[in-house]
């Protein structure tokens, strides 16, 4: 078996299995002692729990997920794509009023829940009788169980044996709904295996004795692809988070040599750093980032959100490169990755299975990768392509003659003034968030007039002895209104005394009451 002729889940845990069998695959912390499984290992508990469900569950069944970051939950989704079942992949945080609306719009009839979620899922039962089947991951015991009564070598092993239709839709991917309503993209095997199967430009970000430290949840695409299924291809070592409070204890617990993450946990790291190094002058860059990365750290990868590019100067410092890639849930993840070479403020290279262009400011993709469609939206997905078929990602940005993409804004986002002025408030948040004392940013329109909502950073404001906040930022409001043309200028500030609302991986939410 050959990596060139994968393109189902099921066909490259087959393939990590054969080819690194008792390799140390997932690591993860229970009763405070680090467990882990082999590779060969995960591919059995998967297929046992595909027999499972296959045993209990409808054929061709549209599955939900609800849970944390943990071993069973990767075990289930496997499972669930080893058996040729829809899975619907849910934030553990989703609210009964919101998951009921998911459930009944992905026409979920089996929910899989973490016991943390069992209050809200007796709720949505008995709202919604089309959910027939539930079952409780949060019993560690009953897995074991579903290992020993379908294994390998158990009377229903053969339910294991599927033939699986590459080309049709296995996984529905809930948009995060940053300004609107949400909607289930809808995933081959054969797009999210294209899109794992890209060439890295530089071998550095991809190396076989990986260590990764998977910190985002599962059930964003990022992750699933960029940390789960590469790290199948790659037979890197997984060690799972869990829960981002444990971050700072797993980054010294597991030393990870490599990272996935999204600017807000990259500056939690970068913050931590800085006050290890303040704590102790006598400590070296290097030694100051140990302290907290565990001394191995080489790599991060950061996307999801924009990423202020003073970030990743200020990392290299510690000796550790921290550079943006670029995708969405509907081009099947990933578009554009990063190498040692490209620009701090740039999003990477295009793959090599990929292809860009920029029409009339929006960047448009064609991939392999991209989604069916939105699940039961036809006019939705006419509207995310270009007549002769290129993915619309609604982005505005810039290509270079080397394939280098810079995104500097959202065409949803655009401000069209009255007068046919076009604003991109993404610009005059940047240059709002390059002072440090800007935590977080965020401009819109009202009544035509342009409106920056500012949280500020107190660590910041004290540690440089400003004692007016409010003050100090109508001063850099000012200073950016130099800057700018007459149509981008901010008529008013808005100083925040919370942060502004956010999606599960750190994006702003842009919907303003």
């Amino acid at each position: 078996m050959t990596l060139e002729n994968i393109r189902t889940v099921r066909g490259l845990l087959d393939y990590a299995a054969e080819t690194y069998n008792n390799k140390p695959f997932i690591k993860f912390v229970r009763d405070g002692k680090i467990h882990e499984k082999s590779f060969a290992e995960v591919r059995n508990d998967s297929f046992a729990f595909c027999r499972m469900l296959r045993h209990k569950y409808p054929e061709n069944a549209h599955i939900a997920i609800v849970s944390k970051s943990c071993y069973e939950y990767i075990v289930a989704l496997c499972g669930g794509f080893a058996g040729g079942f829809v899975l619907i992949p849910m934030a553990p945080e989703t609210t009964v009023e919101n998951g009921l609306a998911l459930l009944r719009d992905a026409d979920a009839t089996v929910v899989l829940y973490e016991h943390e979620f069992a209050d809200r899922m007796a709720q949505i039962c008995a709202a919604e009788p089309a959910i027939a089947h539930t079952l409780d991951l949060g019993d560690h015991s009953d897995f074991e169980r579903i290992y020993e009564t379908y294994g390998n070598d158990s009377p229903y092993a053969a339910l294991s044996d599927v033939e699986i239709d590459e080309q049709a839709l296995a996984v529905l991917i809930y948009t995060s709904g940053t300004t609107g309503e949400q909607k289930g993209v809808m995933l081959s095997n054969y797009a999210l295996m294209e899109n794992v199967m890209y060439k890295a430009y530089f071998k550095g970000t991809e190396r076989e004795d990986d260590v990764r430290l998977s910190v985002l949840p599962l059930h964003h695409i990022f992750c699933f692809v960029s940390d789960f299924l590469s790290s199948v291809k790659m037979g890197n070592t997984l060690c799972l988070n869990g829960q981002m409070r444990d971050l700072f204890e797993n980054l010294l617990r597991f030393q990870p040599t490599a990272m996935r993450v999204v600017p807000m946990i990259a500056q939690a790291m970068l913050s931590r750093i800085r006050a290890v190094a303040l704590k102790d002058p006598a400590l070296s860059p290097a030694e100051a980032a140990a302290k907290v990365t565990g001394g191995r750290l080489l790599w991060m990868l950061c996307g999801g959100a924009y990423l202020d590019p003073k970030i990743p100067v200020a990392f290299e410092e510690y000796g550790i490169h921290l550079r943006q890639g670029y995708g969405m849930s509907e081009a099947g993840c990933k578009v554009s990755v990063p190498d040692e070479q490209v620009s701090m403020d740039s999003v990477g290279r295009v793959m090599n299975n990929c292809e860009v262009r920029i029409q009339d400011g929006e960047v448009q993709v064609n991939t392999p990768c991209r989604m069916i469609g939105y699940y039961k939206r036809p006019e939705a997905t006419a509207a995310a392509f270009t007549e002769d078929g290129w993915l619309k990602t609604g982005d505005i940005g810039v290509l270079t003659e080397y394939g280098e993409l810079f995104i500097t804004g959202r065409v949803k986002n655009l401000i069209i003034l009255s007068n046919g002025e076009n604003v991109s408030p993404e610009g005059i948040e940047n240059d709002l968030r390059a002072d440090p004392l800007v935590a977080e940013a965020l401009v819109y329109a009202k009544n035509d007039r342009i409106i920056a909502e500012i949280y500020p950073n107190a660590e910041v404001a004290q540690a440089n002895g400003v004692t007016d906040i409010n003050a100090a930022l109508e001063a850099l409001v000012d200073k950016v209104n130099l800057k700018a043309r007459p149509s981008h200028t901010i008529a008013k500030l808005v100083v925040r005394d919370t942060p502004l609302e956010k999606t599960s991986t750190g994006k702003i939410k842009r919907t303003v009451s």
